[in-house]
């Protein structure tokens, strides 16, 4: 699991948002894949308001107490939102363009860190990871090592808010049946590049995981899962709370 941040060259979604925060609009921010269509990312979605975030996210928000780290913050629009309620949050993302947007938008403790640096060791009670936050993870085989670093930064008691999708749906068939290839890797490992204009961003692994895979990991490596809400296509939020 790479540990590094990201130059302005190879930076698409941190060009697209501070572009859509400079003149209020964005050109297509595109999703490329090996495994699927090409996609896009609408970027005033990830200006968001609480009130127009999903159920999940605003429950996960609620949740959140004492010191919290948000990962892959973006914009800043969950730390934002954390503000706004009087909590205590810290926002890091490895775009240094995504974090001089978090601070030009009023997110008081903003920084670019990689959430896996052996060097960052701040101690929080909860860690959010919104927005398909498990992503992250990359791969099921980073899972011990995620884990890992979740001990390093959780107060006693501390938990992780985390939301995913179960991809099945993408592989459901019309009886309700699921065309799934056993003999090939997790299906909710994807790679993925971005493109905004002329930045071309490196490709990357986003992991998706179902439930049932994320409460047996979590219970390897001591943590208790608990889901708390399910949406549209098998997309929910997940409590990790380390035993």
């Amino acid at each position: 699991m790479k540990c590094s941040l990201l130059t302005p060259d190879r930076d698409p979604m941190g060009t697209a948002m501070a572009d859509f925060y400079k003149n209020g609009r964005a050109a297509k921010l595109r999703v490329l894949s090996s495994q699927f269509e090409e996609d896009e990312i609408p970027v005033a979605q990830l200006f968001r308001t609480f009130d127009e975030m999903p159920p999940l996210e605003q429950e996960a928000l609620r949740l959140a107490n004492g010191k919290i780290l948000d990962c892959g913050a973006g914009s800043g629009c969950h730390a934002l939102a954390l503000q706004d309620m009087g909590k205590d949050v810290e926002a890091i993302d490895i775009s240094p363009r995504s974090v001089e947007v978090m601070q030009q938008r009023g997110v008081k403790h903003a920084y670019c860190i990689n959430l896996f640096d052996d060097n960052f060791l701040t101690k929080y009670d909860t860690i959010l990871m919104l927005m398909n936050g498990s992503g992250i993870i990359g791969k099921l085989e980073n899972m011990g090592m995620f884990f890992a670093k979740m001990k390093q930064l959780l107060n006693p008691g501390g938990c992780i808010y985390m939301d995913s999708s179960d991809l099945r749906y993408l592989f459901e068939d019309e009886d309700g049946s699921f065309l799934i290839d056993l003999a090939g890797g997790y299906y909710g490992e994807i790679d993925f590049r971005m493109q905004y204009k002329q930045v071309k961003g490196a490709p990357f692994d986003w992991l998706y995981v179902d439930f049932q895979t994320l409460s047996y990991y979590a219970s390897e490596n001591g943590f208790k899962a608990e889901l708390l809400q399910e949406g549209e296509h098998y997309y929910y939020l997940a409590c990790l709370t380390l035993l």
